[in-house]
C-alpha cells in the first residue's frame, strides 16, 4: 500500500520526477515530468535517460552510473542540488535545478530517482528584472533632451578612461564645448527653439566625433568630451572639425533657419591621472576662447 500511495503522490507532484535503473533506462516518469519534457503520456518508460540529458555529459552519463554502483567513485550529483538544463522532445533545453538521489535497491535491482524543477519563470523574471535594471542606468546616466550621456555618466568614463591612460601610458585629451551666445536664442527664439538647437549640435558633435571619443552634455549648452589615446595635436583636429561642422549647419525651427557656434576648449590629462584637474584646465581654455572672440579652440 505504501508503494502505491508514494506513486500516487509522485503522480500528483508539481515538479518532474523519473526514476532510472542501473542501465539509465527510464523506469518510471510522472505527469509533469511529461508536461516538461514534451512527450506524449507513458512513452518515457524504457527509454534511456541520455535522450533527456545536454551532449556535454550524454555519453560519459552511463559510465559514472556504472562506476558510482560499482564503488569507484563518489557521484557530485546525488544529493545535492544543482542548476542544470534537460533536453525537451523539440531538442531545445530546458533550464531546471536537479535534485538526484540513490534509491537503493529493489528486487536485487539499484534505482536512482531526480526532481527537475522547471527554472524557466524563474529565469524570465530574473532577464526582465534585469532588462528593467538597465533601462533604468541608461534613464539615470543620460540626458532626455539630447538623448547623449549626462554629467553623472560622463564623470564616470572620465575616471576609467583616465585611469586607463594613466596605467598604459597613452595620451588623453579633455574638452568642453559651449554653444556660443545661447542666451540670445532662447530670447529671441523661445526656449522651444533652443531645445530644438541643443539636440541639434548634440547630433552634429556626436556624428564628428571619433567612436571612442566620449560627448555628453554637462550642463545647459555646456558639451564634455573625452579624447582616448589622443594627444592635444590630434584632439584639436578633431575639435577643429566639430567646430566647423556645426558652424556650417543651420536649424530649421517652424520654418526660420537658426545659425550657432560653438567654442572649444582642450587640455591634456595630467600626468598624475586626475581628469577633474584636466578639466578645470580645459574649462579656462575655454573661456579663453571665448574671451578671443569664440567660434574657435583654444588649448591648455
Amino acid at each position: 500500500m505504501n508503494r502505491i500511495l508514494a506513486l500516487r503522490l509522485l503522480d500528483a507532484a508539481d515538479d518532474a520526477a523519473v526514476i532510472i535503473d542501473a542501465g539509465s533506462r527510464i523506469r518510471y516518469a510522472n505527469d509533469a515530468m511529461y508536461a516538461l519534457s514534451g512527450y506524449a503520456a507513458g512513452s518515457l518508460p524504457g527509454q534511456p535517460i541520455e535522450a533527456l540529458l545536454p551532449d556535454a555529459v550524454r555519453e560519459q552519463h552511463g559510465a559514472q552510473i556504472g562506476a558510482y554502483l560499482a564503488g569507484y567513485t563518489k557521484s557530485r550529483v546525488l544529493g545535492h542540488k544543482r542548476h542544470f538544463a534537460i533536453r525537451h522532445r523539440d531538442g531545445t533545453m530546458l533550464p531546471i535545478v536537479l535534485k538526484a538521489m540513490d534509491l537503493g535497491t529493489l528486487d536485487d535491482e539499484n534505482f536512482m530517482g531526480a526532481f527537475f524543477i522547471d527554472q524557466r519563470r524563474e529565469l524570465a523574471i530574473e532577464q526582465q528584472n534585469a532588462a528593467r535594471w538597465q533601462q533604468l542606468q541608461r534613464i539615470a546616466l543620460s540626458d532626455p533632451l539630447t538623448q547623449l550621456p549626462n554629467r553623472r555618466a560622463f564623470e564616470i568614463d572620465a575616471v576609467r578612461t583616465a585611469a586607463r591612460s594613466k596605467r598604459s601610458g597613452h595620451p588623453m585629451t579633455i574638452g568642453i564645448a559651449d554653444i556660443d551666445f545661447f542666451k540670445h536664442v532662447n530670447d529671441q527664439h523661445g526656449h522651444a527653439a533652443g531645445d530644438a538647437v541643443l539636440q541639434a549640435i548634440a547630433a552634429i558633435i556626436l556624428a564628428q566625433a571619433r567612436a571612442a571619443d566620449v560627448v555628453a552634455r554637462v550642463g545647459g549648452e555646456e558639451f564634455g568630451l573625452l579624447f582616448p589615446h589622443t594627444d592635444l595635436a590630434r584632439a584639436r583636429q578633431v575639435a577643429e572639425r566639430i567646430r566647423l561642422a556645426v558652424a556650417a549647419a543651420q536649424v530649421d525651427v517652424e520654418h526660420a533657419p537658426i545659425a550657432a557656434t560653438i567654442s572649444i576648449g582642450l587640455a591634456p590629462l595630467p600626468a598624475d591621472g586626475d581628469w577633474k584637474a584636466g578639466f578645470t584646465q580645459a574649462d579656462a581654455a575655454l573661456y579663453q576662447a571665448k574671451k578671443n572672440g569664440r567660434n574657435r579652440v583654444e588649448q591648455a
